[in-house]
């Protein structure tokens, strides 16, 4: 199996945890937990930031010495309904207890203090359609570059339809040179509907010295290190992932692949 996929290591509790060591690199942390009622977790934040997003499902939270009271409003992921999240900075501590079965997502980068703990959502996202035909998909937008929200940390939703593409066209975000283009690491978070489907990601680089083609089930994670990393839900099947992104700076900015060139022309016309 690639080392790039990363299955659940259960069906409950923390199912993943990864961390800059483990994946390679410098920047993104991302782990899920998925809870029965009564049931909790809690971290220390260390010297990350995260965010705490709540895929589905209900829970209280404490974090950064104060009470948030309940996050959290879908049910089930594939309503689409904006998410609740919870921003917290580095050197505090977090708490959740579920009040329903939940699961919640913790998107973790390098902290600097800059930002106070706040919530975010569900007010003040909304599901947006991009591109066109069976390019088209809708984005939950959590904490982009023009939410400043955040020292690090870059994520969002995306909702792909059955038999539609996403992250695409294939693009990277692998080189230090602002404004050209920006060193992002990024994870995905995988969900399928029905959650027995399955869907494609690839990551590969323009010298083909990276070239994997996964096929991602549900709760697994991708990561992508460098390259682009377009993904496909055949039809029938129905695609959610989780987007974390973070590195040197917080400004996303893309280079296409070569061979979309002209599709990405053709759209513009």
């Amino acid at each position: 199996m690639s080392q790039l996929l990363r299955r659940p290591f259960g069906s409950h509790g923390k199912i993943h945890q990864i961390t800059p060591a483990d994946a390679g690199w410098r920047y993104v942390g991302f782990s899920l937990y998925r809870l029965r009622p009564g049931e909790s977790a809690e971290e220390a934040t260390g010297s990350n930031e995260v965010i705490l997003v709540m895929v589905e499902g209900k829970a209280s939270f404490q974090a950064a010495d104060r009470d948030w009271g309940v996050l959290g409003e879908r049910m089930d992921v594939f309503e689409k309904t904006p998410p609740h999240c919870l921003y917290v900075p580095n050197g505090a501590e977090w708490r959740a207890v579920a009040e329903s079965d939940c699961t919640i997502a913790v998107c973790a980068a390098p902290g600097r203090g800059g930002h106070e703990a706040r919530r975010i959502g569900p007010d003040g996202i909304s599901l947006t359609e991009r591109g066109k035909g069976g390019n088209t998909r809708y984005i939950n937008n959590i904490a982009m570059e023009a939410e400043d929200y955040c020292d690090s940390l870059l994520v969002t939703e995306v909702f792909t339809p059955a038999g539609h593409w996403s992250s695409y066209p294939s693009h990277r975000h692998d080189e230090d040179d602002f404004p050209r283009i920006t060193y992002l690491e990024e994870t995905y978070y995988h969900r399928l509907n029905p959650g027995d489907g399955w869907a494609v990601q690839r990551v590969y680089t323009d010298d083909g010295s990276l070239d994997e083609v996964m096929a991602v089930r549900n709760h697994d994670v991708v990561l992508v290190p460098r390259g682009h990393h377009p993904c496909g839900a055949p039809y029938g099947f129905e695609l959610y992932y989780l987007n974390v992104m973070a590195g040197p700076r917080r400004n996303w900015r893309f280079v296409p692949a070569p061979e979309v060139e002209g599709v990405i022309a053709q759209d513009a016309e």
